[in-house]
């Protein structure tokens, strides 16, 4: 195996799904990840658990997806020995990834500023709502609270009096997915310096991130943006529209593009020369957009994406999960794996979708069973003998 992060280790405090999902891109990339579990365990092992429709032996999606590739060893980080224990994985350890709300890393005493002095290498990285300081950090945040607060729910929906969230929680999956740059380039800086560094993620900065050239857009022109469905502000006809078994969409943002959908839909109304450049489009957009809704929804999407692709307008489908899944580009990707149990039974998950030349080796082990690999680790990567780790268990520090 040639992982990318082969031979970095990392402690994984997380829970719930901004945190998980950043761990998982790690262990995904090669990091041996060793989730660090309370005695009762994270609490996503407990989401869907019981559910039969969503959970394979006991272990929810949540749970199943997010821990591939990881192992799970059990510290009460409360008590006194138990945080001894962990400061013993921290001196071998390379990144200690959590998402706790601010102050419970500093009242926990695993915090960067303690964890520094044990190892001065070590990359601490929280994932919080709001980031470590400033007048709101202590709020409490989830997905749905980083989408409101972050703009984007404000223009996402049909119009002005439905303002629905993204269906993926982005919330949570960009402050994941931001952690793991974060982590990326302290490692890459301590090749440098050598010495770890503190990343701070907070969910609504990555939020405000995303909305790039549209929070620009705002400040040169003093307006709010609004939702229009999934239209553009822009380019017409760009949209959604209904063909006689589902949906598809239509990107035309040239106005070569516009020539080649007229010889493909052979619309009398569309042959005006006013709709040749895009301003014209524009001021008669609702009629270019009903017009192609009618004359679409005569035949099938597979019948209009071909005629489509044949002419190069950049189009798709609206997929389902199950269309979208077993799309044959996906599939040739390694974009839809394996998720195993312990067991061995298995289901099936998204892939990674970071693909690497030359260090891309993909492997998917199983999410572990709560303190699956306390053992393991405690005895060959610490040095515990057997009989310390079952005075630790019996004792509760560890399980």
């Amino acid at each position: 195996m040639n992982q990318s992060l082969k031979g970095v280790r990392v402690l994984d405090l997380t829970h719930m799904l901004s945190g998980p999902y950043g761990s998982m891109i790690l262990a995904d990339l090669g990091a041996e990840t060793i989730k660090v579990e309370p005695l009762g365990g994270e609490g996503t092992r407990k989401l869907l658990a019981s559910d039969p429709n969503n959970s394979l032996d006991g272990m929810g999606a949540y749970y199943l997806t997010l821990n591939r590739n990881k192992k799970s060893v059990v510290i009460d980080l409360k008590s006194e020995q138990g945080l001894q224990v962990f400061y013993k994985l921290v001196k071998k350890a390379d990144i200690v990834i959590s998402n706790f709300g601010a102050g419970v890393a500093e009242r926990l005493e695993i915090d960067f500023d303690s964890l520094c002095t044990i190892n001065p290498r070590i990359i601490t990285c929280t994932v919080s709502g709001f980031g470590s300081d400033g007048p709101g950090s202590k709020r409490p945040a989830f997905d749905q609270v980083a989408q409101a607060m972050g703009g984007g729910m404000s223009i996402t929906g049909p119009d002005q009096q439905q303002l629905v969230r993204a269906g993926i929680p982005i919330g949570d999956l960009g402050g994941g997915m931001f952690g793991v740059m974060g982590v990326l380039a302290a490692l890459y800086e301590r090749e440098r310096s050598g010495r770890g560094q503190h990343v701070d993620i907070s969910m609504l900065d990555c939020q405000i991130s995303m909305l790039n050239y549209m929070a620009t857009m705002h400040f040169l022109s003093g307006e709010n943006p609004y939702p229009i469905g999934n239209s553009h502000f822009v380019h017409v006809p760009y949209n959604t529209f209904t063909c006689s078994d589902g949906f598809i969409v239509i990107a035309v943002i040239t106005d070569n593009f516009w020539q080649n959908l007229k010889r493909v839909v052979n619309c009398p109304e569309f042959d005006d020369p006013k709709y040749d450049v895009q301003p014209g489009r524009w001021e008669d957009r609702d009629m270019i957009n009903a017009r192609l809704n009618e004359l679409l929804s005569v035949e099938s999407c597979a019948h209009w994406l071909a005629l489509f692709e044949a002419q190069r307008i950049p189009c798709a489908p609206v997929n389902n999960f199950s269309q979208a899944l077993s799309d044959s580009q996906v599939l040739h990707r390694n974009m839809v794996i394996d998720l195993k149990h312990p067991n061995g039974n298995s289901t099936k998950g998204p892939g990674n979708p970071i693909k690497l030349s030359r260090s891309g080796d993909e492997q998917f082990t199983a999410a572990p069973l709560l303190g699956q690999d306390t053992d393991a680790v405690l005895h060959e990567l610490l040095d515990f003998s057997l009989q310390e780790i079952a005075q630790m268990r019996a004792e509760g520090t560890v399980a």
